[in-house]
């Protein structure tokens, strides 16, 4: 199948695709004659991990390894099991900081008039870099 079936099938841009085999995540592509990509099976499979683990938020970089290892069938598990530990801890640190900008900024809400008057401590905030509320 071409760029744009494969694309299709594995709900990824052509874009994405190129990307990928251009940063070497994904070998480069059997070519026609004419100079067109050809994807197989094997192709999509490998377009259908990369895809699911970038939805769930692996860096490209764990991309490549989680790649490394699924190809690898003398792989031990537990090295697997680290990497995904490691994303894990590294979700619920972006999840705290989220936290807090969202209770920082839930609590410049709650402090806003919100009528005609001019004064606002959220630009206040803004303003001071943070540093009053």
């Amino acid at each position: 199948m071409n760029i744009g079936q494969a694309a299709k099938k594995s709900g990824l841009t052509a874009k994405m695709i190129r990307y990928y085999e251009g940063i070497g995540l994904l070998p480069e592509a059997v070519r026609t004659e004419s100079g067109y990509r050809i994807y197989n099976t094997r192709d999509l499979h490998s377009l259908a991990f990369i895809k699911r683990s970038r939805d769930l938020g692996f860096s490209l970089e764990e991309v490549g390894r989680l790649l490394e290892l699924w190809h690898d069938r003398g792989r031990a598990s537990a090295d697997v099991k680290a990497l995904a530990r490691n994303h894990i801890d590294e979700l619920n640190r972006k999840i705290a900081e989220l936290a807090g900008l969202r209770d920082t900024l839930q609590e410049l809400v709650e402090h806003c008039h919100g009528d005609h008057r001019p004064d606002c401590p959220i630009l206040k905030d803004l303003e001071s870099g943070g540093g009053c509320h």
